[in-house]
């Protein structure tokens, strides 16, 4: 994948949106105010749904991921900051170009998703990129409620769980849905996700028959 990202940011590069999350975030504040301020409909007219897209509205194979995360003012602007904040880093470690092919996977899985099962929304698609954070940046802490700092491979542990919830208890439109949004995940960090989880056993494996070593008391076997 690298290699293919390195080919196409030579010919392509020039063409990144830069500050793609600050374009993001500014156009769902402002949906957010003509849907719930100046009682505009906008939604109904962005949201992603087959029906539609057949009938020829193609302008909701992007204007889903500009509907807001929140009806509440305060969870909104909570949201899009930290999708701000989430984008921004991303953007700084990749660069513009990885971080829009990034994204622009994510959208077309969703569309994918969409097509399948006739409707489709940025919620995944937004979680996937906390996924992606937490990969490059485990170490980095937030602080939970502006109080509590945890690590943000600790959050991602609850994103999964998260996932893996929505998969168990949802019916198959979810679980389509949330397979497809993580697989823009999986198609940069496939390898070194599934070498981490290896690691993490190898590491849990070796703790344990070293404390199962040490209850025994260091008896010679001989």
């Amino acid at each position: 994948m690298n290699r293919l990202l390195n080919r196409w940011q030579l010919r392509f590069g020039r063409y990144a949106i830069r500050n793609l999350m600050m374009y993001v975030c500014s156009t769902m504040l402002a949906v957010y105010f003509l849907q719930y301020m100046l009682y505009i409909p906008v939604i109904s007219w962005l949201d992603l749904s087959r029906s539609d897209l057949l009938q020829g509205q193609v302008w909701r194979l992007i204007t889903f991921i500009f509907i807001p995360p929140s009806n509440s003012p305060f969870w909104l602007l909570v949201s899009l900051y930290f999708y701000y904040f989430i984008g921004n880093s991303l953007e700084g470690a990749w660069g513009s170009f990885r971080f829009n092919i990034y994204y622009l996977f994510g959208m077309l899985f969703t569309v994918a998703a969409a097509l399948i099962t006739g409707y489709g929304s940025n919620q995944w698609l937004n979680l996937s990129l906390f996924l992606a954070f937490a990969q490059l940046f485990p170490d980095m802490e937030f602080l939970i409620f502006f109080v509590l700092p945890v690590k943000a491979k600790y959050l991602a542990m609850v994103d999964w769980a998260l996932f893996a919830w929505g998969f168990l208890s949802g019916g198959w439109p979810s679980r389509v849905t949330i397979l497809f949004a993580v697989a823009n995940f999986f198609l940069f960090f496939g390898k070194d996700f599934i070498d981490s989880i290896r690691t993490y056993f190898h590491y849990r494996g070796t703790r344990k028959n070293f404390r199962k070593n040490m209850r025994g008391g260091g008896r010679n076997p001989w």
